[in-house]
């Protein structure tokens, strides 16, 4: 059985800060084919659906959908704040390889 995605406490607390003020949206993490690399991330803030897994923290939830889950097993969703930008990222250990930008691999 594959091990779900995890999200770091950063991630939450990040997510918390966006939707602070307002109706807690949803981050949804997905995989999409394309990208420089075979598939890239899609991650944006969305409405969950009923089939979505659902990752919670403190009233921030995290949703990923049942197709992007399997490439997602066992990664790790951060949020990151450095000189070139702040940004959700992920580290996927099902990744081969990825290219420059962060946001596409191959498996």
């Amino acid at each position: 059985m594959n091990l779900p995605p995890k999200v770091t406490e950063r991630a939450f607390e990040r997510l918390s800060q966006i939707n602070a003020g307002k109706e807690a949206a949803p981050l949804r993490v997905a995989v999409l084919g394309g990208g420089c690399s075979g598939f890239q991330y899609d991650i944006r803030m969305d409405v969950p659906e009923a089939d979505d897994l659902v990752l919670e923290q403190n009233g921030q939830r995290v949703v990923v959908d049942p197709v992007s889950l399997p490439y997602l097993a066992g990664a790790v969703i951060d949020f990151t704040d450095e000189l070139i930008g702040a940004k959700f990222v992920i580290e996927n250990p099902n990744a081969s390889s990825s290219c420059g930008c962060g946001t596409s691999f191959s498996i």
